[in-house]
């Protein structure tokens, strides 16, 4: 493990310390499993992206207009 300074809002830290104490684990515990799911949550997004880059696209005013010439707009 690698030791570093946050620094969080009172009342961020006050719900660490709640949460920790609640589940019986400490502070660095549940900091880090918080951490490590944004961050998975972040390689999703970016995979999900990626694989959407290669896909087509229409432009915005194009489909303005197709949704006008179907009667929708």
């Amino acid at each position: 493990m690698t030791k570093a300074t946050l620094y969080l809002q009172p009342q961020i830290h006050k719900a660490l310390k709640l949460k920790a104490a609640q589940t019986d684990r400490s502070i660095s515990d549940v900091a880090n499993s918080a951490i490590e799911s944004a961050l998975a949550e972040d390689q999703e997004d970016i995979q999900t992206l990626t694989g959407r880059a290669g896909g087509s696209t229409e432009p915005y005013a194009a489909f303005l207009d197709a949704l006008k010439s179907d009667g929708k707009l």
